[in-house]
């Protein structure tokens, strides 16, 4: 009896021990999914600044900080969300607003400007009168990544804070906070006190202080984002006839029967007239129809092979109709790096996320130029050509190891091909078993002729 008893025993330890390592599993993809090994540290940043009390509540600055690399917010911009803690309305706004104003039918006389409980702000977009801007603000939501342009990676507002506390002790912290850029993807924290912001004067000689200041911080995460990845990447080199392209149905699979209208069949006659009905629906893709059905394809080509240098020519190309990327960006990694000699019409940012080792580069468009990736079409792509110097030491052509470790398209993981589909270097032992099988069919027809003989 007593062994049924330890063998039951032993059932449940090893049931409780795979439920506790499940649960472990589940905890670590959902945490190690919003990490960005590129990026570890980045993210966005809100800080609330109230500047001044009023008879019923406050006047505070909320300022939008991008502090990641090379994730930027396009257009059609951010939206802030938040739950007020007590009653509090909104009176006034300046460089932004609320999105709906909500039931203020019990005020008389002035109204708020808002009166939800729970309100969404948007930015005001560029134009706006200068009585109603503030600093940072009025770029329809679009704030640039911090690398591409610091300048550019904030936006601000003012809002004027009713039926609030009107002193550290009384005011309430909002709760609940979300943030769309444009779309899901970011997770925020609660709110925290922190020290009380500084402001320099414009002439440097004089600070001012916030009276009560606390911040939000808002994590992205590419999982949270797309259900499906948004772009792809295909290879090819001077050394192989293959082209390696996109793994098939890497961002979905071409089915018009179950999805009609996801995708545009340029081999159909009717395609111009569907493109131009489609394109009134903006708000989801409309790609070309390909094997891989992704908005972006990044294409990688080993070119050309000198004593001392080698090159490479990189083509991104916008399958999506509906969609022009404007800002983009393209991170890569590749050991080589750290020996880059030249950009051709493209910008250059060495990204160290890992101490000194510098493997990974930032690259966006020249202003003016080919920073605005039109929509699929004629003009719908830009490249551009790198300039390496090879080091010794670790250059080679064998084993793929031309090709990029990973490849970032406006902050979201690229996919891939996998690494034995990459095109191969033909090697000196490819060559030798022409002669060797000449050499044994030589040998073959001596002996035969001998025993004819």
């Amino acid at each position: 009896m007593g062994f049924f008893q330890k063998a039951i025993a032993s059932t449940k330890l090893r049931g409780f021990i795979n439920i506790l390592v499940f649960l472990l599993f589940c905890l670590n993809f959902s945490v190690s999914d919003a990490y960005d090994a590129l990026d570890p540290d980045g993210n966005i940043t809100v800080k609330w600044d109230i500047i001044s009390w009023t008879s019923d509540g406050y006047i505070a600055v909320v300022t939008i900080f991008n502090f990641q690399k090379y994730r930027h917010i396009q257009a059609p911009g951010w939206k802030l969300g938040w739950t007020w803690a007590k009653q509090e309305v909104i009176w006034r706004m300046v460089g932004g607003q609320t999105t709906e104003q909500g039931d203020c039918s019990k005020f008389k006389g002035e109204i708020p400007h808002c009166c939800k409980k729970d309100p969404t702000v948007v930015d005001l977009l560029p134009g706006t009168p200068y009585n109603q801007q503030i600093a940072n603000c009025c770029r329809g939501g679009v704030i640039s990544s911090w690398v591409q342009d610091k300048g550019n990676a904030m936006s601000a507002f003012q809002i004027t804070v009713g039926q609030a506390g009107t002193s550290n002790k009384t005011v309430r912290v909002p709760k609940k906070f979300t943030l769309k850029a444009p779309g899901p993807g970011y997770t925020c924290g609660p709110a925290k006190i922190v020290k009380q912001s500084k402001f320099i004067m414009p002439d440097k000689r004089r600070a001012t202080q916030a009276l009560m200041t606390w911040n939000i911080t808002c994590t992205y995460s590419q999982f949270l984002a797309q259900k499906a990845p948004t772009c792809c990447v295909s290879l090819s080199s001077f050394y192989n006839d293959t082209i390696v392209n996109c793994p098939a149905c890497t961002c979905g699979c071409r089915n018009s029967l179950i999805q009609p209208g996801t995708c545009v069949d340029l081999d159909s006659p009717h395609w111009a007239s569907a493109l131009s009905s489609s394109r009134k629906n903006s708000d989801t893709p409309l790609v070309r129809c390909t094997s891989h059905m992704c908005p972006i394809r990044v294409h990688w080509h080993v070119k050309l092979n000198y004593k001392e240098y080698w090159r490479v020519k990189i083509t991104i190309t916008n399958f999506n109709y509906r969609k022009n990327y404007t800002q983009w960006n393209l991170v890569a990694q590749h050991p080589n790096f750290d020996n880059l000699t030249q950009t051709f019409s493209f910008n250059y940012k060495a990204l160290t996320s890992y101490g000194s080792i510098n493997d990974t580069a930032m690259l966006w468009g020249v202003k003016y130029y080919n920073d605005l990736l039109m929509q699929a079409g004629p003009y719908g792509s830009v490249q551009s050509e790198l300039l390496f110097q090879k080091d010794k030491t670790t250059f080679t052509f064998k084993e793929g190891w031309a090709f990029p470790r990973r490849i970032y398209f406006n902050g979201d993981d690229c996919v891939m091909p996998p690494p034995d589909a990459y095109p191969y270097l033909p090697s000196a032992s490819s060559h030798m078993v022409i002669p060797m099988c000449n050499l044994l069919t030589i040998l073959t027809s001596l002996v035969l002729l001998v025993a004819y003989h």
